[in-house]
């Protein structure tokens, strides 16, 4: 008995909902729930800004603490592509410092053998690496040799 009453309460809420709907929408010149304020357009072609965005740092421009006005942010740095020295780094800067040097990606391997994977780059050592530093490198050419930070190392 009591669920009857509600389907048919519901039932006539839809009923008035929809009636009240049609009038609105018929007393209008357009649809419901449109803004008729204009919005204004742009001319067909391709859009030209004559300002350089903020972020681009010029090639020749010297950062303190660089030597020799070398790009710090990689890109046309004479040490692009080079293997830098990354031994006792972890391994979350070594991968950083490599792909500064315009190369992304780098593989990292377990140097005690057991075939441990290194989830959370920061919490393992750079022990050894391969190629040595100052080699030209390509994309996975760099090999780092690492150790959970709190195990046996040579880095001091």
């Amino acid at each position: 008995m009591r669920l009857g009453w509600i389907v048919t309460a519901l039932a006539a809420a839809g009923v008035i909902g929809a009636l009240i709907a049609s009038r609105y929408a018929s007393s209008q010149s357009q649809p419901p729930f449109t803004s008729t304020a204009s919005v204004p357009t742009r001319a067909a072609g391709p859009v030209t800004s004559t300002t350089a965005p903020k972020y681009i740092i010029p090639a020749d421009t010297v950062v303190s603490g660089t030597s020799g006005g070398l790009n710090p942010f990689g890109g046309d740095s004479p040490e692009d592509k080079r293997m830098p020295d990354v031994m006792c780094m972890n391994l979350q800067d070594a991968q950083n410092e490599i792909q500064d040097r315009g190369v992304f990606f780098s593989k990292s391997v377990d140097a005690t053998g057991d075939g441990r994977r290194q989830i959370v780059d920061r919490n393992w050592i750079v022990v050894a690496q391969d190629p040595k530093a100052g080699e030209k490198i390509g994309e996975g050419d760099a090999v780092l040799s690492v150790v959970k930070t709190d195990e046996p190392n040579d880095c001091p």
